[in-house]
Protein backbone atom coordinates (compact mmCIF):
# COMPACT_ATOMS: atom_id res chain seq x y z
CA UNK A 1 0.00 0.00 0.00
CA UNK A 2 1.14 3.90 -0.47
CA UNK A 3 1.28 5.75 2.20
CA UNK A 4 1.95 9.45 3.26
CA UNK A 5 5.75 8.73 3.24
CA UNK A 6 5.94 7.65 -0.48
CA UNK A 7 3.20 10.08 -2.01
CA UNK A 8 2.89 13.65 0.29
CA UNK A 9 -0.87 13.39 -1.05
CA UNK A 10 -2.06 9.77 -0.44
CA UNK A 11 -3.22 9.45 3.22
CA UNK A 12 -4.16 6.36 4.97
CA UNK A 13 -8.14 6.58 6.16
CA UNK A 14 -6.44 5.14 9.59
CA UNK A 15 -3.72 7.71 10.09
CA UNK A 16 -5.91 10.30 8.94
CA UNK A 17 -8.56 9.38 11.91
CA UNK A 18 -5.85 8.93 14.21
CA UNK A 19 -3.84 12.50 13.59
CA UNK A 20 -7.10 14.51 12.25
CA UNK A 21 -5.70 17.77 13.90
CA UNK A 22 -2.66 17.43 11.54
CA UNK A 23 -4.56 17.08 9.02
CA UNK A 24 -7.17 19.96 9.18
CA UNK A 25 -3.88 22.39 10.02
CA UNK A 26 -2.66 21.34 6.41
CA UNK A 27 -5.94 21.67 5.01
CA UNK A 28 -5.59 25.13 6.17
CA UNK A 29 -2.19 26.09 4.92
CA UNK A 30 -3.44 25.01 1.40
CA UNK A 31 -2.85 21.18 1.02
CA UNK A 32 -5.02 18.32 -0.34
CA UNK A 33 -4.76 14.77 -0.31
CA UNK A 34 -6.61 11.76 -1.44
CA UNK A 35 -7.54 8.97 1.46
CA UNK A 36 -7.24 5.33 0.82
CA UNK A 37 -8.74 2.41 2.34
CA UNK A 38 -6.93 -0.79 1.85
CA UNK A 39 -5.23 0.78 -1.15
CA UNK A 40 -8.05 1.74 -2.13
CA UNK A 41 -8.96 5.86 -2.82
CA UNK A 42 -12.18 6.99 -1.15
CA UNK A 43 -12.68 10.41 -1.17
CA UNK A 44 -10.48 13.23 -1.58
CA UNK A 45 -9.91 16.00 1.34
CA UNK A 46 -9.15 19.61 -0.14
CA UNK A 47 -9.87 22.89 1.17
CA UNK A 48 -13.05 25.01 0.76
CA UNK A 49 -12.75 27.81 -1.42
CA UNK A 50 -13.88 30.83 0.54
CA UNK A 51 -14.98 32.49 -2.18
CA UNK A 52 -16.89 29.69 -4.01
CA UNK A 53 -20.16 27.97 -4.25
CA UNK A 54 -19.61 26.15 -1.63
CA UNK A 55 -17.90 28.29 0.33
CA UNK A 56 -21.38 30.37 0.73
CA UNK A 57 -23.34 30.15 3.65
CA UNK A 58 -26.36 31.59 4.76
CA UNK A 59 -27.77 31.47 8.56
CA UNK A 60 -31.66 30.45 8.63
CA UNK A 61 -31.40 30.32 12.35
CA UNK A 62 -29.42 31.38 15.20
CA UNK A 63 -29.44 28.47 18.30
CA UNK A 64 -25.91 29.88 19.41
CA UNK A 65 -27.51 31.61 22.66
CA UNK A 66 -29.30 28.60 23.88
CA UNK A 67 -27.79 25.78 25.86
CA UNK A 68 -27.56 22.48 24.70
CA UNK A 69 -29.11 20.78 27.00
CA UNK A 70 -31.92 23.22 27.90
CA UNK A 71 -33.03 23.09 24.21
CA UNK A 72 -35.59 25.34 22.36
CA UNK A 73 -39.39 25.80 23.20
CA UNK A 74 -41.22 24.46 19.79
CA UNK A 75 -43.12 27.90 19.25
CA UNK A 76 -40.12 29.67 19.14
CA UNK A 77 -38.40 27.38 16.65
CA UNK A 78 -41.19 27.36 14.46
CA UNK A 79 -40.99 31.08 14.23
CA UNK A 80 -37.06 31.06 13.57
CA UNK A 81 -38.18 28.82 10.61
CA UNK A 82 -40.88 30.85 9.10
CA UNK A 83 -38.45 33.84 9.47
CA UNK A 84 -36.09 32.83 7.38
CA UNK A 85 -38.50 31.33 4.60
Amino acid sequence: MRTKAMNSNIVALKDLRLNMEKYIKMVEKGHSFIVVKKSTPVFKVEPVDPWGDEGTWTTIADFSSYSVTGGIPIDELIKKLEAAK
